[in-house]
């Protein structure tokens, strides 16, 4: 795992024990980062521009929703892939799907927009949100998501990610979203 040197602040001591506390859940669980620092992204159009940092097809579009129902949900998958929300509500029983606000994702996932991925799932204490997994993104390897920050992204094996959500207690649905989306 390689981590970038951080300057604290006292407005960011909290941030900066938290993400501590991510790093060595995921050293604990034998769960293994290559992470690299660049400008903020937030969004998979911006993502691009530092692409040359991260090469590979492992790239993804994370999307935190909720139902009509209050749960939250968040979808993972490739980043090309075109999400319909109508079409993949009909996939989860039904759903009426829209955005999450970025107040619910704070609350939730502890992060703020642009930083969503599978890695705040760390924040999701309650173990409250369903997660949606592309079959079609774990073909690839690595994997890249941002770890709890728009200005980093880091590299994970499919089996990594995997590993990491069964540790945190999730059990993914995994979906082929090109195919049905």
């Amino acid at each position: 795992m390689t981590l970038s040197a951080v300057s604290s602040t006292p407005a960011d001591a909290p941030q900066k024990l938290y993400e501590d506390r991510f790093y060595a859940f995921l050293e604990t669980a034998g769960i293994s980062l290559t992470t690299v620092t660049h400008i903020p992204v937030f969004t998979v159009e911006e993502a691009k521009t530092v692409r040359h940092l991260c090469p590979g097809q492992g790239h993804s579009k994370n999307l935190f929703l909720r139902d009509k129902k209050k749960q939250n949900w968040l979808v993972v998958a490739q980043e090309e892939c075109p999400i319909d929300l109508k079409g993949l509500g009909s996939l989860l029983q039904g759903a009426r799907l829209s955005f999450g606000s970025a107040e619910r994702l704070y609350e939730t996932l502890a992060v703020r927009p642009g930083s969503v991925s599978p890695f705040a799932l760390f924040g999701d204490e309650a173990r409250t949100v369903r997660v949606v997994l592309d079959t079609g993104l774990l073909q690839h390897d690595p994997l890249y998501f941002h770890p709890l920050r728009n200005d980093k992204t880091s590299a994970i094996s499919s089996s990594g990610l995997l590993h990491f959500l069964k540790t945190l207690g999730y059990e993914p649905l995994l979906l082929d979203l090109r195919a049905a989306c």
